[in-house]
Formats: structure tokens, sequence, C-alpha cells
């Protein structure tokens, strides 16, 4: 069974390995969708900045430039282009290291299509909800949904965009205990694996941001359950 992705039409696959390749492009194109192709890092940074892309594939190992210093490039100009990094490296460590280069999401390879189908179409999903111009607010923490721009008692907090995602779940469901599953449905995919800690590791770097100078906690933990951001 195949997913039917809405979501994009230009996509940009930077990946070395030609089989690879070939069998997502041809995947992709099946669904209808352009697919430009770089295989390596340096024509996949030129192909990056000077077209526009609603999705970019990238894989961490590759000539020339590493998919890391890819991301980290594309983040530099283009913010809000939503990237989904392919490697063979699967640990807690490599994926926060693939996260903080500013990846959107994290796919483990060897991997079916229709994971892969169902990992672009959750970044689709999750970058339509953003609605322009609302403000978040949870006591004097405020998110900017469309900038991207987070703030507590007028200061502004610096965030990763993996940290952002986490944090957007949260106030929108303030006061409402959010179990590890729906945060990790709603953050990392309908396929991520549960079976690792990379959401308490997420939520221990957003709690430090977030209540770094402040004598009030906003997140918190209830055990057995979840988290949960409330409004104070």
């Amino acid at each position: 069974m195949s997913l039917i992705i809405d979501y994009y039409v230009n996509i940009l696959l930077v990946e070395d390995e030609f089989k690879v390749s070939e069998f997502i492009q041809k995947g992709l194109k099946e669904q209808f969708h352009h697919i430009d192709v770089a295989f390596d890092g340096l024509f996949g940074e030129k192909l990056a900045l000077e077209n526009e892309y609603d999705l970019a594939i990238v894989d961490v190992i590759l000539p020339g430039k590493s998919g890391l210093e890819l991301c980290h490039q594309i983040r530099k100009y283009k913010q809000d282009m939503p990237i989904l990094l392919l490697t063979a490296l699967g640990t807690t460590k490599d994926i926060v290291t693939g996260f903080e280069s500013g990846a959107d999401d994290y796919l483990v390879k060897p991997f079916h299509f229709d994971e892969l189908l169902a990992r672009i179409k959750a970044l689709g999903r999750r970058r339509m909800l953003v609605s322009p111009g609302i403000i978040y607010k949870a006591g004097d923490l405020e998110v900017d949904a469309s900038k991207k721009i987070t703030k507590r008692n007028g200061r502004e907090i610096i965030l990763t965009a993996k940290e952002f995602a986490l944090l957007e779940v949260l106030i929108i469901n303030k006061n409402r205990v959010l179990s590890r599953t729906f945060i990790a449905e709603s953050v990392w995919g309908i396929h991520y694996d549960g079976g690792t800690n990379i959401i308490d590791v997420y939520i221990n770097y957003l709690r430090s941001k977030i209540n770094k100078g402040f004598s009030t906690s906003l997140i918190h933990t209830v055990i057995g359950m979840g988290y949960v951001l409330k409004d104070h």
C-alpha cells in the first residue's frame, strides 16, 4: 500500500549511493513529484540555495560536504525548508546530532519506501498546521509559530528546529498531560522509534533553555503519564 503525498511538488534529493537515489526517485516520481538530484554535498548546497524546494532529503555521509554541514547551510538561508536526513547511524547521539544540525526528521537506513512516505507526509502535516500571525502564550512565555521566535518575559530564547517543534506541541496543548507516544507522533513522525530516550533528552534541553534565569518552571513531568506545559 502506498501513501499519497499532497504537500510537496519540488523535492531536492542529495544522496551519493546510486541505487538508493534511484529507488527514492522512482517512488516519488510515481507520486507525480519533481525531483532534483545531487550526488555530493557541494552540488546539493548549490541547488538548495539557488532554487526553491518544498523539501530536502539529505544523506548524512556525502562527498564534498557532509549532510550535517549541508543542513547548517540550508538553515542559515532557508529556515522554513523541511529537511529529512537519511543515515545508517541510528544511536541517540547520532539522532541528536542530526537534529542539532537543523534537520526536521531522521530516517535510518535501510527503510521501506512507505516509511519514507509516512515521514514526508508527517513533515508536511506539521508544516500546514502553522497558522500565520498566531502567537501562543503560557504565563510569560510567548511562541510565534510563523516567525519561529520564542520569548519569555520579553527575552528571546534561541531554540533549535526540533526544540521549537517540541515546544509548539507543548504550548498548543498547554495544561494537558501529553504522553510520550503523542509527543513522538506529533514531533518525530508516526514511525518514530519509541525505544530510544530521545524525547526525554529533548525535554531536558528545552527545560534548560526555557527555565534558565527564571524561578518558575513551566514544563513538568507527570510520572507514569508524560509531560505538561502549565499556564501559571
